[in-house]
């Protein structure tokens, strides 16, 4: 006989709400990456004028100011329109666009496809 009940992590209301921060924090961060790259373009041509700007005044730090300041405000970016999302009750398994959150559509069998396909999948008789 069991005296102790213990409550599992898939019930704890905390550990969920972490998981969707995080799970939007990776996609947020992947997106920022690989769909927003000319804006990374964009922000470290930016970063380099600045950097040449500031060698003027500050010459020993110029470069370190200016990568943090672009790096710090992107991370900023990302994780608190993560915290929005996750506040707002949106979860990142009901996006349509995420296809490589939905692990039920996956596991679906995939059929064969073939090249003659088109020219022979709607004959029924020879």
């Amino acid at each position: 006989m069991q005296i102790s009940h213990r409550d599992g992590w898939q019930g704890n209301y905390l550990v969920a709400i972490a998981k969707n921060f995080l799970l939007w924090t990776l996609t947020l961060t992947v997106c920022f990456l690989v769909v927003g790259f000319p804006v990374v373009v964009i922000l470290m041509t930016l970063g380099v004028l600045g950097a040449i700007i500031l060698q003027s005044i500050l010459p020993a730090s110029a470069i370190l100011v200016v990568s943090g300041s672009i790096l710090g405000s992107t991370a900023v970016a990302i994780l608190v329109s993560s915290l929005l999302l996750t506040l707002k009750g949106i979860d990142p398994h009901d996006v349509k666009w995420l296809g490589w959150l939905h692990d039920h559509e996956a596991k679906q069998q995939i059929l064969p496809l073939y090249a003659s396909c088109p020219l022979t999948c709607d004959i029924n008789h020879i």
